[in-house]
């Protein structure tokens, strides 16, 4: 079992920056693929990032390409997004997800990707 906590959204500015934190319970953190996802007002679940067990291979949506950086602290048991450019666009409730790799068999764009979730973090972008 595996808790997320996710923390740093707020009101930020066009044109500005954040780092959203995601901290996580358990010992095997690091055996975990990583995911951010997104979810606009009236909108469905989006995939924003993803970052695999092994800490060396990244995916990222085309909307937040490089924009986002996707990263992990095992020895902390924290995920990091940090986001610039930030557009009104990217106003939404942010989630991060973990999930087992299962010998790379997930779909790590996918939420059926994932086995864990936090309650989400909301991050309004103002014009």
């Amino acid at each position: 079992q595996v808790q997320l906590v996710e923390s740093g959204g707020g009101l930020v500015q066009a044109g500005g920056s954040l780092r959203l934190s995601c901290a996580a319970s358990g010992r095997t953190f690091n055996r975990y693929n990583m995911g951010w996802f997104r979810q606009a007002p009236g909108k469905e679940r989006e995939f924003v990032a993803a970052l695999k067990w092994s800490g060396d291979i990244t995916y990222y949506a085309d909307s937040v390409k490089g924009r986002a950086t996707i990263s992990r602290d095992n020895a902390k048991n924290t995920m990091y997004l940090q986001m610039t450019s930030l557009k009104p666009e990217d106003t939404a409730d942010y989630y991060c997800a973990a999930g087992t790799d299962y010998g790379g068999s997930r779909n790590v764009r996918a939420q059926y990707g994932y086995d864990y979730w936090g309650q989400g973090t909301q991050v309004t972008v103002s014009s």
